[in-house]
């Protein structure tokens, strides 16, 4: 049931070139798919939360719009968070059998949702009848998706990671915001000159809880050239000198430097509250964080900025890349699976509805003019019409990513089982930030020997 770690890779490289209760999510029986009026009623996750205003508006305001042109389909929404997929929860809820009809999950939960059994096969049903967009969808994000040739999830965004810096610091600490660190050297240096600003400012910030150590942990890495896994996905392969490198970098910064704050196991909330409250200089993360940091913590677009990720001692040679989709939970009904899929058709991937109404996103506090997500092919109707309104609407000033997208790095895809090893990674992460006199390499050596168990353990 696993999904090969090269075919991920590969699809994710080609990518480059471009408020109910869980108890109450369960699917209902076939007999029950539809009301006494007769229409197909289906439950949805991933309903912005109470304090994400206008996101929560706009939602509701897609959902009514939605069902005023399918008079046949009622969507009830839950909300699970304000990530959409805390990994632990999500495994929780896909063990007790709670997801909703129509689940979001991350790429990287392909696996543990295929192996859960909670998942149906829905090759049959997406099409340009229901998704009129489909064939511009990229193919390779579909096969992300795709295990044995069966399509299990529909994508609904994809990103890449590269340094995100924030303006106002970098002027007040006498750095060029148009020069931003290209090596980890540079990272180093530019971090002591933030944090000497002092008032608890992190020059670099980094997550390791909650499986988000794990998941910087591999981009960090994959900068340095490595890989998580050998490249037939049974051995790990992070314990050597790139994997020493990543940790000895960050133990540098933290213990050497003092730049990095002495709040330490951040997860992603933790890290964008400070980001947000202008108390991070830098870290590492994707477009769509400056997008986090506005809409949910406080902060503003034109204090932030974006560049590739730094490699050791020059460009980076590689970086992460991943994205989300949406699963449908195993026992639908066709036609509650064919108005899960209208409604994700609506608010996901048709241009100048839903995430890509950027006509009301523009005066609203949500950012129109971000580099991705890119989720139509090259060259498609749906792409070229996507970037028309995406540049006409822009609301926040495009040149802060112009560095990111003008010099892309290489993508590489998330390891197979990749939330479980981010979980395993997080105790190295957390050993370097933590205590002072972490051995890197004994951190190094019990997560290999914990994600070799956890290899041995599937196959």
């Amino acid at each position: 049931m696993s999904v090969p770690q090269y075919r991920k890779a590969a699809a994710i490289a080609l990518v480059a070139g471009l408020g109910l209760s869980l108890a109450a999510c369960s699917t209902k029986s076939d007999g029950e798919a539809k009301d006494a009026g007769g229409k197909v009623t289906i439950t949805v996750d991933c309903q912005p939360v109470g304090a994400q205003k206008e996101l929560l508006k706009n939602w509701n305001d897609d959902v009514a719009e939605f069902q005023r042109q399918n008079p046949d389909i009622v969507v009830k929404s839950v909300s699970v968070g304000e990530q959409c997929n805390n990994p632990p929860d999500f495994t929780a809820r896909l063990a007790g059998g709670t997801v909703t009809d129509v689940f979001y999950g991350y790429m990287t939960d392909v696996q543990q949702v295929l192996d859960s059994g909670q998942a149906m096969d829905i090759t049959p049903y997406a099409n340009k009848d229901t998704i009129p967009t489909w064939d511009s969808v990229d193919p390779a994000l579909k096969e992300v998706f795709t295990d044995g040739g069966k399509l299990y999830a529909i994508p609904v965004k994809n990103y890449s990671m590269g340094l995100v810096y924030n303006k106002v610091l970098f002027q007040r600490a006498g750095l060029d915001v148009n020069n931003p660190p290209k090596t980890w050297a540079d990272v180093r240096a530019a971090a002591k000159k933030i944090s000497a600003l002092g008032n608890g400012i992190a020059g670099y910030s980094e997550y390791s809880a909650g499986n988000t150590g794990g998941w910087h942990f591999t981009s960090l890495l994959y900068s340095q050239g490595g890989q998580v896994l050998t490249p037939d996905g049974k051995k790990a392969d992070f314990n050597n000198a790139m994997g020493r490198q990543v940790l000895q970098n960050l133990k540098d910064m933290r213990y050497g430097d003092n730049s990095m704050g002495s709040r330490q196991l951040l997860q992603w909330g933790d890290l964008l509250t400070n980001a947000g409250a202008g108390r991070v200089g830098m870290f590492i993360g994707a477009p769509d964080s400056t997008q986090a940091i506005v809409s949910q913590f406080q902060g503003k677009f034109q204090d932030w900025a974006m560049s590739p990720l730094p490699g050791q001692d020059g460009p980076a040679k590689g970086t992460l890349g991943g994205g989300e989709g949406y699963f449908f939970k195993k026992g639908l009904t066709p036609e509650q699976v064919k108005a899960g899929l209208k409604w994700i058709a609506y608010q996901k991937l048709t241009p100048g509805k839903g995430q890509f109404d950027y006509v009301r996103a523009k005066p609203q506090n949500y950012p129109v003019g971000l580099p991705q997500p890119l989720l139509f092919a090259g060259g498609s109707d749906a792409q070229k019409q996507e970037l028309e309104l995406r540049k006409a609407n822009a609301n926040v000033d495009t040149a802060n990513f112009t560095l990111f997208e003008a010099t892309p790095v290489p993508i590489k895809g998330e390891p197979r089982n990749a939330q479980a090893i981010y979980a395993v990674l997080d105790a190295a992460m957390s050993g370097v930030l933590t205590n002072p006199n972490a051995n890197i390499d004994a951190l190094l050596r019990t997560a290999e020997q914990k994600v070799n168990q956890l290899l041995a353990a599937e196959s």
